[in-house]
C-alpha cells in the first residue's frame, strides 16, 4: 500500500491545492477512486473537469475533496519524488557503459544506472527496454506517451545480448514492434562500437529500423566514450578520422534514401563525428528541426545559427571587453569562429576560447559537460584570463553550482580571482553574456538528468 501513497513536498501559491488547504506533508492517497502507481497515472487523472481527492492529513485524519477545474488545469501540487515511484536502475551491464568507466570516490548520484521509461518521457532520457514489463508497454500505449526514446544499440538480437551483456536484450526489440503498431512515437539512438556494430552490422540495423519510419522519427548515431577507466572492461578502441569518414558516408547514403521514401533525413550523425573526420557539418535543414540535440546531433550548427541571428539584431560600438570563454575540445573551434563573428562588430571585445583536457576521465573526452572543476582551475590558473571567466551550463549539476568533481563555481571563481558566468546552451545568451556583463544573469543549471544513462557520452 505504501507504494500508492504520495507524499506532497510543496503546495504552490494561489493554487487549487492551496484553496483546499492542503499542506506540505499531506499524503495523496486517490483520485477518483483510482490508486496512482506514478506521475503518469496522476497526469493522466488530472485532466479530468471533476475529480474527487482521497487525501491523508498529518494528524492522519482522511479527507475527501471534490474539485471543479478546467480540462487540464493543475492543481499545483509538488510531491517528495518527481515520479511518485522509485526510479528503476539498469539491469544491463553494456561494453559501452560510461559510468562504469568512472574513477571511484565520485558522488554516490553519479554512479546510479537508469533505464527507467518514464525519465524518457519527462526529461528525454533514453532507455534499453529490457527494464519495461508488458504492463509497461501497456500503460505507454494506453495513456499514448510520446515520444519514447530508445537506445537500440544494434538491431542483431544476439549482437545486442553481447553488448548489453543481458540474455534477455534481444527480445526486448520485440517491445518496440508493439510500440510501432500502436503508433506511439520513437527516437532511436546508437553508441557506435568501433568493430563490434559498426560497418555491416550498422547496415543492417539501419535497415531494420527504417522499416519503423516514420513513427521511429529520428536515429542518432553516436561514438563510444572512452575513459582512461578502462582496466578490466571490454577492450574498445577509439575511431579514427578515416573510420569517422566511413560512418559519416553510410549515414548519408541512408538519409538520401529515406529522404525519398519518407520526406526525412530519418539518421543523423553526432557532431563529433564530423569533427573527427574534419569535415563541415550540414546544413540546418538536414536535422529535421534537432531533434536529437541531447545526443549532440546538430548543436554546433544551431549555436552557430543563433549567434548569427543574436548578431544581427545589434548594430556594434567600440566597448572594450576582455573575457575567457573555457570549453572542451569538441566545441573549442567553432566558438573561437563565434568569436571572430563578434569581433567584427565589436573591434575592442576580445573573448579568448580556452580548450580544456579533459585529464580527470582522459584526452579522448573532448565534449564540455564532462570537464571537472578540478581541470578548470589548473588549466586556467596558468592563463590571462581577462576581466571574468565564461562557462556553459552543461558543466554543472542541475540547479546548482557544482561541477562533476564537486568543486563548486565559488570555489573556481576564489582560486582563479574571477568572477564566473555560467552560459546557457542558447546563441543568444552566450552572444549576451560577452558583450552585456551587467544584464547577464547568472544560470546555474544543467539540463541532464545527473543519475545519467549508461549510453550518455556528455554534451559539446
Amino acid at each position: 500500500m505504501k507504494k500508492y501513497k504520495h507524499m506532497i513536498s510543496r503546495v504552490l501559491p494561489g493554487s487549487i491545492g492551496e484553496e483546499l488547504e492542503l499542506e506540505a506533508g499531506d499524503i495523496l492517497l486517490s483520485m477518483n477512486d483510482t490508486k496512482i502507481e506514478d506521475v503518469f497515472d496522476y497526469r493522466y487523472l488530472l485532466n479530468d473537469e471533476n475529480i474527487i481527492l482521497l487525501v491523508q492529513k498529518a494528524d492522519g485524519e482522511v479527507w475527501e475533496l471534490e474539485v471543479e477545474k478546467d480540462y487540464e488545469e493543475d492543481l499545483g501540487l509538488e510531491f517528495e519524488n518527481g515520479l511518485m515511484d522509485d526510479y528503476r536502475s539498469c539491469s544491463n551491464h553494456c561494453i559501452f557503459c560510461f559510468i562504469d568507466q568512472m574513477p571511484p570516490g565520485m558522488r554516490e548520484t553519479l554512479y546510479f544506472k537508469d533505464d527507467d521509461s518514464r525519465l524518457s518521457f519527462l526529461q528525454g532520457n533514453y532507455v534499453t527496454l529490457t527494464n519495461m514489463s508488458d504492463h509497461d508497454i501497456e500503460r505507454v500505449i494506453h495513456y499514448h506517451l510520446s515520444p519514447i526514446n530508445i537506445s537500440f544499440q544494434t538491431m542483431n538480437p544476439q549482437l545486442r545480448c553481447q553488448m548489453l551483456h543481458n540474455r534477455f536484450a534481444g527480445d526486448a526489440l520485440k517491445k518496440a514492434d508493439r510500440l510501432y503498431e500502436a503508433g506511439i512515437t520513437m527516437n532511436g539512438q546508437i553508441v557506435l562500437c568501433r568493430g563490434v556494430n559498426d560497418g555491416e552490422e550498422l547496415e543492417y540495423s539501419l535497415e531494420k529500423l527504417s522499416s519503423y519510419a516514420p513513427v521511429l522519427e529520428s536515429v542518432s548515431v553516436v561514438p563510444v566514450g572512452l575513459t582512461k577507466y578502462r582496466e578490466g572492461l571490454y577492450p574498445l578502441q577509439a575511431f579514427t578520422r578515416e573510420d569517422a569518414r566511413r560512418v559519416i558516408s553510410q549515414i548519408e547514403r541512408w538519409q538520401d534514401k529515406m529522404m525519398a521514401q519518407h520526406g526525412i533525413h530519418f539518421v543523423h550523425a553526432s557532431d563529433e563525428w564530423y569533427i573527427l573526420a574534419e569535415k563541415e557539418l550540414p546544413s540546418e535543414d538536414s536535422y529535421d528541426g534537432y531533434l536529437q540535440l541531447e545526443n549532440g546531433v546538430g548543436m554546433l550548427r544551431l549555436l552557430e545559427n543563433e549567434v548569427k541571428e543574436a548578431l544581427e539584431k545589434r548594430t556594434g560600438d567600440d566597448r572594450r571587453i576582455h573575457v575567457t570563454i573555457a570549453t572542451g575540445k569538441l566545441a573549442g573551434p567553432h566558438l573561437k569562429q563565434f568569436m571572430e563573428q563578434i569581433r567584427e562588430k565589436y573591434p575592442y571585445v576580445r573573448a579568448d576560447v580556452r580548450v580544456i583536457i579533459n585529464h580527470f576521465f582522459g584526452e579522448q573526452i573532448t565534449v564540455s559537460g564532462l570537464i571537472t572543476g578540478q581541470d578548470l582551475k589548473a588549466q586556467l590558473s596558468e592563463m590571462e584570463l581577462g576581466e571574468r571567466i565564461l562557462l556553459p551550463c552543461t558543466m554543472l549539476r542541475d540547479g546548482e553550482n557544482v561541477f562533476l568533481d564537486d568543486v563548486t563555481v565559488e570555489e573556481l571563481s576564489g582560486a582563479l580571482g574571477r568572477d564566473i558566468v555560467i552560459v546557457n546552451e542558447s546563441g543568444e545568451d552566450l552572444v549576451s553574456a560577452v558583450l552585456e556583463p551587467q544584464e547577464h544573469k547568472i544560470l546555474r543549471r544543467r539540463q541532464m538528468y545527473e543519475q545519467t544513462s549508461s549510453c550518455h557520452c556528455g554534451q559539446a
